[in-house]
């Protein structure tokens, strides 16, 4: 079986530290992490060192669907670069690259055999444009 993995990029207007913050820290998490605007993130755990869990719950503003995402911190190399396994043993990558006051986020995943790689990326996308969007609201921008 081949081991591909899947890539999402966004760029957001600020420094990776700032970036890293507003990524990992769980008051920021809740507010941009989900893949669309009918969905919401009501809940974020994070204890944020090697060997450390989280937990995200995603769920449908209508209450159809729910679900958490949880997993455990392999690397935590602050601003730079995130790792970690998800419960269902996928891997997954988050860098922070930049200089000045912008940074590219690049998220790289193993994707899941329940949906298309098509799917998946559209949906990894979805939260890294939700990512950009508070960002940007946050530091003053539109």
């Amino acid at each position: 079986m081949e081991n591909k993995q899947l890539t999402v990029t966004t760029t957001v207007p600020v420094t990776p530290k700032k970036a890293w913050s507003y990524y990992t820290e769980a008051e920021h998490v809740i507010n941009w992490n989900f893949a669309s605007e009918d969905w919401h993130c009501p809940k974020a755990i994070n204890d944020l060192r090697v060997g450390g869990d989280f937990i995200i719950t995603m769920a449908a503003k209508d209450g159809s669907m729910t679900f958490d995402m949880e997993g455990t911190y392999d690397k935590v190399d602050s601003p730079e670069h995130l790792a970690y396994t998800l419960t269902d043993k996928r891997k997954v990558a988050v860098d922070f690259k930049g200089g000045g006051s912008e940074t590219e986020v690049t998220i790289t995943f193993d994707p899941a055999d329940k949906q298309s790689d098509e799917q998946q990326t559209h949906g990894w996308e979805g939260i890294a444009n939700n990512f950009k969007a508070y960002v940007t609201k946050m530091e003053g921008g539109k």
